[in-house]
């Protein structure tokens, strides 16, 4: 069962190159503070920009770093059912935990269709799956139907990715899906509005960044303390908000560089951050940062 929280690995470049000792950092720096889980090769780490060579060097750097002490689910999505089956066999063979499937994305399948994509990807493996639904992104929607229908035909399909910001969806989810099924919140600013109503984690952007802390939010909640997770909440809402104020993962790579962790490349079609909203960032971090203190 996946649950808990989990951090969206950004994937750090110098040159255009993985920057192989900045992402093992990264790992260590998640490991100690406490996440669930790390997610290689998500769309947070550029996915859709990375070499086949790249994905699987980056897995498993991901895998050896982790050395059992966490849970590793590699980003394995595509809108190629082909590729799709292929990333998550390979991610089979180099010994992840589980693969994360995004939506196919601009073909905008019917719903049978999707139920066709993720079965087929099931079928093919034996890793658990997460199913990763972002509309927003993907221009298509996995409706609480077929979601619960690939959960009741295929039992290693066993978690979703809910980033559709419907806290009625994930309301709806808990209720239908088969026992074990959970529900992770796929955005860090609705975690605790998803937990509140059954999610039992989240994939998570901010960790990157704090991963003490929004673990300490998800596993206060998951106990029972969820005054105290609410505190965490109000604390860091607005830097939640502004990691997305441009596209992700440009702010918090911005953010990681301030702080010399990595350099804040990435590969077009993104670019760097406007100076105002540097300037904003700054400001909200800052404010954070005093208070934390």
């Amino acid at each position: 069962m996946f649950r808990g929280t989990f951090t969206a690995l950004v994937t750090p470049f110098k040159n255009d190159e993985i920057d192989v000792d900045a992402l093992e950092s990264l790992i260590e720096t998640q490991i100690a503070g406490g996440i669930s889980g790390i997610v290689p090769v998500g769309t947070t780490g550029e996915s859709p920009t990375l070499s086949c060579g790249e994905r699987h060097h980056l897995i498993e750097l991901a895998v050896q770093a982790a050395r059992g002490r966490c849970q590793v689910i590699a980003g394995t999505g595509s809108n190629s059912t082909r590729d799709a089956i292929a990333h998550t066999r390979e991610a089979e063979e180099i010994g992840a935990d589980g693969a994360l499937l995004v939506a196919p994305y601009y073909n905008k399948p019917s719903q049978e269709g999707l139920f066709r994509h993720f079965a087929a990807i099931a079928e093919a493996t034996s890793l658990k799956l997460v199913l990763y639904n972002i509309p927003g992104r993907c221009a298509v929607d996995i409706t609480a139907d077929t979601v619960v229908r690939l959960a009741e035909d295929y039992p290693n399909i066993v978690s979703i990715k809910e980033a559709s910001g419907s806290v009625d969806r994930v309301s709806e989810l808990v209720h239908r899906a088969p026992d074990g099924f959970t529900v992770l919140s796929g955005d860090d600013s609705l975690t605790l509005p998803f937990l509140s109503v059954g999610a039992v984690g989240v994939v998570s952007v901010a960790t990157n960044l704090f991963p003490a802390e929004v673990a300490q939010l998800v596993s206060l909640f998951l106990e029972g303390s969820a005054a105290e997770a609410r505190q965490i909440h109000e604390k860091f809402f607005a830097l939640f908000k502004d990691l997305f104020i441009e596209p992700n993962p440009v702010p918090v790579k911005t953010v990681l560089a301030w702080r010399g962790a990595m350099t804040a490349e990435c590969r077009l079609p993104l670019v760097g951050m406007t100076a105002a909203n540097e300037t904003r960032l700054r400001k909200t971090l800052g404010e954070l940062e005093r208070v934390l203190r």
